[in-house]
């Protein structure tokens, strides 16, 4: 399986799925979500309308439309209150949902965000170590690429991964 850290926009990844960082409602929102609901197209919205939400930790698929990607699978991040209102517990069931639900699905490769570290507040180094260790234990994926918007995330997650990307 390869892991990938590259910098750029999550809407252009040509993967079998990307991941969406949603809320609870699934009906679009700012950063990541809002973009990945413009670049997929209004059938997006009118298909997660059906759907009726998703808990937090936990994650819900729909099709890509528009997008290069097959798929996008929405997953709810925990907001930082500090640490002590199991956000690591909610964040790990993130990404355990997005490759369940992947895996159900017979996908192969996934592109994902720095879920929960903008307007969450989730703190980046927490969050990226809590991303890569869920993807290390990983093998039924040919590519999972992490997507950073910014030199910060990318740079994070370039120097967590060289520290704990190594075989086990």
């Amino acid at each position: 399986m390869a892991i990938e850290i590259i910098q750029g926009n999550i809407v252009e990844q040509a993967v079998d799925a990307v991941v969406n960082a949603a809320n609870e409602t699934l009906l679009g929102g700012g950063g990541v979500d809002g973009a990945i609901h413009r670049a997929a197209g209004p059938e997006l919205l009118a298909e997660c309308r059906n759907i009726g939400g998703c808990p937090t930790g936990e994650a819900r698929i729909t099709k890509g439309y528009r997008l290069k990607a097959r798929h996008v699978i929405h997953t709810v991040g925990p907001i930082w209150r500090g640490g002590g209102a199991r956000e690591a517990e909610l964040l790990t069931n993130c990404y355990r949902s997005v490759f369940a639900l992947a895996s159900a699905h017979r996908l192969r490769s996934l592109a994902f965000p720095a879920i929960s570290t903008g307007v969450y507040g989730y703190p980046l180094e927490a969050a990226t170590r809590i991303a890569l260790g869920e993807a290390r234990a990983q093998s039924n994926f040919e590519r999972l690429v992490f997507v950073c918007f910014g030199s910060e995330a990318f740079d994070a997650y370039r120097r967590i991964w060289a520290r704990i990307g190594k075989a086990p």
